[in-house]
């Protein structure tokens, strides 16, 4: 068995700086170093990273808060300036498939899952009746109050709300929602009013919390060529839910940013105008590459990841070090930029290839 890869970089701490990453996406100049950033990584990623490094090895499995010290230490280790979480007791219930994992070195024991794309559990308003809603009596902020009083000084929270385009997706499958919007208008109006509902809630809760600084959505809105809707409904059910929850966002002083998928090129000057986002995440190759993103809105909009998936599970060592350098030369004069994947950590990424990014991105000058 060959040897693991030195990084040697790894092995000295990130100096975070949250105020300095917000100035970063709010374009306040070039900043001072690399800052990184990751919707999220894979379990099975963090374990192996764990196993490898030893980051929770000081941390007792029974502590009542293990799991949100070993996220704390992680974040660190990596040199992410912030946590990502949310509000609890608020999840709403999907139709689901899975399938075995076909990664072939660190697979999720439980399989890869998928939302189901012809029916979700509402088709009808029959349906929409039955459907358990949430209860937002019952929402719970409990990792939210966890964080706010024991995240260290240098960091903050980051949580995630506003899933628009997913949620209409999702709770009516992606094929019968499209029949709806012609045949049932009245039906999807009926769930967006639900989503208004839960999505208020939420971020009015986030807001209370003072550790708070950014609001991050997370709303895949399209596939390789378009948006997953057309670009009329897409403005009343999708971007007008985000711009609401921007402007909530930045009355209290907090940026907004987006992770969305799929191709944006029709819908980039609503973003940018209307919703006014401050930052957007998830670049895939073979629809923008960030650098062209970059170049055509990095006046107007900060830029998140950029690494494309694909290209680092398909690449070696040198190629991933050659890119990264490449798109920090190019995205990081005058701010705007911060480092990471195009999509998340995903667990068939080769952790060296993640890893020889980080250290790329913390040798970069």
């Amino acid at each position: 068995m060959s040897q693991p890869l030195d990084f040697p970089t790894l092995k000295k701490p990130v100096k975070l700086d949250y105020n300095a990453f917000i100035d970063n996406i709010r374009r306040k100049g070039t900043p001072k170093r690399v800052h990184f950033v990751e919707l999220f990584l894979d379990k099975e990623m963090q374990e192996a990273i764990d196993r490898r490094y030893g980051v929770t090895a000081s941390i007792d499995k029974n502590d009542p808060h293990y799991a949100q010290k070993c996220l704390v230490a992680m974040q660190r280790f990596l040199g992410y300036d912030y946590v990502r979480t949310g509000v609890e007791g608020v999840d709403m219930e999907f139709k689901g498939e899975t399938i075995a994992d076909t990664a072939t070195t660190l697979p999720k024991e439980q399989g890869r899952g998928w939302m189901a794309e012809r029916n979700g559990p509402i088709a009808s308003w029959e349906d929409f009746e039955k459907y358990r809603w949430p209860d937002l009596s019952k929402a719970r902020t409990d990792d939210l109050e966890w964080y706010s009083k024991n995240l260290p000084a240098d960091m903050c929270i980051i949580p995630h709300c506003g899933a628009w385009c997913e949620h209409h997706c999702w709770l009516m499958g992606y094929e019968t929602l499209c029949f709806a919007l012609y045949d049932q208008p009245d039906l999807v109006d009926a769930i967006h009013q639900k989503l208004v509902d839960l999505e208020l809630a939420k971020i009015k809760l986030l807001l209370q919390f003072d550790r708070v600084k950014v609001v991050w959505a997370s709303d895949d809105m399209g596939f390789k060529t378009s948006t997953m809707l057309s670009l009329e409904h897409m403005r009343k059910y999708v971007l007008s839910g985000h711009k609401m929850l921007s402007e909530i966002s930045h009355k209290a002083g907090r940026p907004y940013i987006l992770h969305a998928c799929g191709n944006r090129s029709q819908i980039y000057e609503d973003l940018i105008e209307d919703v006014k986002l401050d930052a957007i995440h998830s670049f895939e190759d073979t629809i923008e590459l960030v650098t062209d993103t970059k170049a055509n809105y990095g006046k107007r909009l900060s830029l998140l990841g950029g690494l494309d998936v694909d290209f680092l599970c398909r690449s070696n060592i040198d190629q991933v070090r050659r890119r990264t350098r490449e798109t920090l030369k190019t995205c990081m004069p005058g701010g705007g930029y911060a480092l990471g994947t195009g999509n998340s950590v995903t667990n068939y990424i080769p952790m060296d290839n993640f890893l020889a990014m980080l250290d790329e991105g913390r040798r970069y000058a």
